[in-house]
């Protein structure tokens, strides 16, 4: 029953990578999270934007990069201009504005079969871990003890795939809202 531990830590795991896989893709509100982790040449070292200023929400459209120090402000709009995330940059002072222009129905259906195929990925990596759980469920001697945790590894299954589940169509919702 052990391994059903590191199987549940497993799909916690990958449920996590899921989120963050999810949280990248934009949607028509804007969220931090688009630009972030996006790496800037800053003194000759690759260093996201989280770490060179603090990043808000100006409603509807666009984020503010409130940058700590003005030289950085150029390699910021570079590096957001270079990862083509298909929005506008501007910079004014020590702010640096990313402008996400309105997602087009084609674009919004283009995000929607991307959080669908990030979502597979993560349902194959579990699928995997369910393998490996299986197999050293058939390596228990008591019977009883099998069917108990072959029972506990279909319990676990079934949340991971509900949890999936909620988390599509809470992103898919969000894009197409």
């Amino acid at each position: 029953m052990e391994h059903l531990v590191m199987t549940e830590k497993r799909f916690n795991e990958i449920i996590e990578i899921l989120k963050e896989g999810l949280q990248t893709i934009r949607t028509n509100r804007p969220n931090p999270k688009l630009i972030e982790d996006v790496k800037v040449n800053y003194l000759n070292q690759f260093i996201p934007i989280k770490q060179l200023g603090s990043t808000n929400i100006e409603i509807p459209r666009d984020l503010v990069v409130n940058v700590w120090d003005q030289s950085a402000v150029a390699p910021i709009v570079s590096a957001i201009e270079s990862a083509n995330l298909g929005v506008g940059v501007s910079s004014q002072g020590k702010t640096v504005r990313v402008t996400l222009p309105a997602l087009t129905e084609e674009r919004k259906q283009e995000l929607v079969k991307l959080v669908k195929s990030i979502s597979e990925e993560n349902r194959i990596k579990m699928r995997l871990e369910r393998d490996e759980a299986v197999k050293k469920t058939k390596d228990l001697k008591d019977e009883d003890e099998r069917f108990r945790a072959k029972e506990k590894l279909q319990k676990l299954v079934d949340g991971f795939n509900k949890m999936a589940d909620e988390l599509t169509a809470k992103k898919t919702e969000d894009i197409l809202g």
